[in-house]
């Protein structure tokens, strides 16, 4: 085997298990726990997974980290949340991967099928989202509090295969807490946007998808009617009514979460003394 794996956790008895399952065949898996008051360790630890703790900072730094501190046995890492489960096919994939070592490349971007209601979302303005999640922790650096970007220093490329995200596994309510702290992070970027002002919209062109993704961001965070663009976006024009009812509900929840973003932009623009950061766990969107 030629492939390290690394997944954060946070209190994911729920997940963890089915996640690990489908890591059997990596040699050297780690798990880089926060303070679970769960069975998520115990569990870990059964499935023969090395438990790493470290309390969680922000999203970036955590990863960082983790890849500046853990010494992998071997030099390629899969990241993976506790949500998510990697494939036979990819599983391949990864190795064949590893195993080129004629490739320039030092990281790689993934695809995944995000699963809500026992129904894969293909529409919905989601797919393809290409991430980072195959690389050489000492060429990659993490960028950004909540949901970071990758910088990588070398050359890039992409798999074919794809991993599954189970985002809904804990149930609706448990989504809600989640998107409800991490609206509280992009809205404070979203502010510090603001305040900045428009970009340089030549960088929409970059060959760079991680430049394009910023710059997106940005412009988007500027954009009056926020939530209902999204939903119109996702719904119709990316055909998310394709998607049946799940795809419906689920334009709708986003649509939900752009509108605390943006309740929560007017919050805290108006609050000048506030420098307090909210702290989000290493719970994948």
């Amino acid at each position: 085997m030629s492939v390290s794996a690394l997944i954060l956790t946070l209190n994911e008895e729920v997940n963890i298990a089915r996640c690990l399952e489908s890591l059997r065949w990596c040699d050297d898996v780690v798990v880089l726990d926060s303070g679970s008051s769960d069975r998520t360790v115990t569990i870990a630890e059964a499935f023969g997974a090395r438990v790493v703790h470290r309390p969680f900072d922000d999203w970036s730094t955590h990863q960082n980290w983790a890849g500046r501190n853990i010494p992998f046995k071997h030099r390629w890492v899969y990241y993976s949340d506790a949500d998510e489960i990697v494939p036979e096919d990819l599983a391949s994939e990864l190795i064949g991967a590893a195993a080129d070592v004629k490739s320039p490349n030092v990281a790689y971007r993934l695809r995944y099928k995000n699963i809500f209601q026992g129904r894969w979302i293909a529409h919905c303005g989601i797919y393809p989202v290409w991430v980072l999640r195959f690389f050489r922790p000492e060429r990659v650096r993490w960028e950004r509090s909540v949901n970071p970007i990758a910088v990588v220093d070398g050359s890039e490329g992409r798999l074919k295969s794809h991993f599954e995200h189970h985002s809904f596994s804990k149930g609706l309510e448990a989504w809600i807490d989640k998107h409800n702290r991490y609206s509280s992070l992009e809205a404070r970027e979203a502010v510090a946007a603001r305040i900045e002002g428009w970009p340089s919209l030549a960088r929409l062109f970059s060959a760079n998808p991680t430049v394009r993704r910023q710059i997106l961001k940005h412009v988007g965070f500027l954009l009056p009617f926020r939530p209902t663009l999204r939903f119109a976006y996702m719904y119709l024009l990316r055909r998310g009514f394709m998607d049946g009812a799940p795809g419906f509900t689920y334009c709708r929840l986003l649509r939900m979460y752009e509108a605390m973003i943006d309740f929560k932009i007017r919050e805290f623009a108006s609050d000048t003394t506030s420098s307090t950061t909210p702290v989000v766990h290493p719970q994948s969107l």
